[in-house]
């Protein structure tokens, strides 16, 4: 081809309709090449250049080679993580989302709540029993009461919080 035949890069990125910024990157990457005086052949214009690295890069990172993600693809991402976020919003405005550091301090409440209703059960519950079964001492009931409840909450330890999804 004749010097005369080729174009500017800026024309070919215009006939390509992409920015000439793209085109120096394909340059750089060797999926165009350039005419002996430096400048592009039109007959380039349309070919699959472009195509090729779509399909051979899919979904690319900063990782291969620092090429990123395409442009359309970057923007699709950073639509969906911005839904994400506003409907995290949404959910904890609407408190139907709870942080959890908050869930954490309403589960410790409820089972220092319930810890010490069963610690002060004995001395409930140990007159009420010492006069149903006839028992004269009542220390001594309530004593026995206490430290078998003592046992069980030793043996149900702390509690394993867990908030994953289908666990109870």
């Amino acid at each position: 081809m004749a010097d005369k035949d080729t174009i500017s890069i800026k024309e070919f990125a215009r006939r390509e309709g992409v920015s000439d910024t793209l085109v120096h990157f394909a340059l750089r990457d060797g999926r165009l090449t350039r005419a002996s005086d430096g400048r592009m052949d039109p007959t380039l214009v349309g070919s699959q250049w472009r195509a090729s690295d779509d399909a051979r890069a899919g979904l690319r990172t900063s990782e291969g080679g620092g090429k990123g993600v395409p442009y359309g693809e970057a923007l699709r991402l950073k639509e969906n993580w911005l839904a994400l976020l506003r409907r995290l919003e949404y959910e904890e405005k609407s408190r139907s989302l709870v942080d959890i550091t908050t869930a954490q301090n309403v589960v410790f409440d409820l089972f220092r709540e319930q810890r010490d209703a069963w610690l002060a059960w004995p001395a409930k519950v140990a007159p009420f029993l010492a006069v149903e079964f006839g028992i004269t001492d009542i220390e001594r009931l309530t004593a026995s009461l206490t430290a078998h409840v003592h046992n069980q909450l030793a043996d149900l330890g702390e509690p394993e919080i867990r908030f994953e999804a289908g666990t109870a």
